[in-house]
Order: C-alpha cells, then structure tokens, then sequence
C-alpha cells in the first residue's frame, strides 16, 4: 500500500492519444463505450455504474484521511492506492447518495484500471474525463473529476517510480 503522503503538483502531462487504439485496452473499451451512447443511454449507465462502486475496505479505516482527499472536488472524496504485485488497485469512500455522479465516475474508471499496471493507468488521455462525460451536462463536474484522475495518475506514478 502507498503511504500517503502529500503529491507534488510535478507530475508531467501524459500525452492525449487521439486514436483510442493506441489506448490499453481496458481504456479503450470504456472511452469506445461511453462515447457511443447518446445522452439518455449516458445517464442511465451513470444511475447503474452509481450503485457498482465497491465500499471501502475496512483495512484502510484507520489510515489519515486527510493524506488520501481530494480538495478540487466539492463533495468530500478520498481515494486510496494500493500497489501489489505489480499492479494498481483503487478504492474510495464518499458518500454515494449525495455524490452519484461522482460514484459512477469512480466505478467506471476503477473498472477499467483496477488490477493494471501503473504504465496503463498512466496512458488514460488527460482529456478522458470530457470523453466519457461528454454531451450530459456536467461541466461543473469535470474540474473534480479530472482533479480525481490525476490524483490516481500520480498514485500510478509515485507506484512506478518506487518498483
């Protein structure tokens, strides 16, 4: 597990693949799926990807929150890292009722990054927030949410430089 510890705001910009197939696949297959629904079949996937994200698991309760928030989001989120054999897995806790969309987000991208590499999570484009949020109407969201995928970014990266 990954100490927390406060991140720099050094981390360099990855380049934004244009081309979804030069993505890892498990980036791709979420970027190609999002962005071939129309905005109510969007939002309905929201609704059911709200409900998957897991609770958090009770071996990080007594870590220091306050190392693991997010302070660009506006609904308290902390997402914790965790690096094993090789491969990155993430958790958060928030408060899905009040934070659906922020839930949803979280499941989406966990279910794509959970168990990868660090190289793979570090090859999400930065614009992916805009590509997979795109046409429902939630840019007052995005600054958090992209606040969020870089915070996992640097988790991967801090994962990638210690192995």
């Amino acid at each position: 597990m990954l100490r927390g510890q406060a991140l720099s705001d050094g981390m360099p910009d990855s380049a934004s693949p244009s081309d979804i197939r030069s993505l890892p696949p498990s980036i791709a297959r979420v970027m190609r799926y999002f962005q071939s629904l129309g905005r109510e079949e969007k939002m309905q996937a929201l609704v059911a990807y709200s409900k998957r994200l897991e609770p958090l698991p009770e071996r990080f309760g007594e870590l220091d929150r306050d190392a693991f928030s997010v302070p660009e989001c506006q609904t308290r989120v902390d997402l914790f890292p965790e690096f094993r054999d090789g491969k990155m897995y993430y958790y958060a806790d928030l408060n899905v009722r009040q934070s659906p969309t922020i839930a949803a987000f979280l499941a989406i991208l966990f279910s794509a990054i959970n168990g990868q590499t660090p190289s793979t999570i570090l090859a999400i484009p930065d614009d992916f927030v805009r590509r997979v949020m795109e046409g429902i109407g939630l840019a007052g969201r995005e600054a958090g949410l992209s606040a969020m995928l870089l915070r996992i970014k640097r988790f991967a990266q801090q994962a990638a430089a210690a192995a």
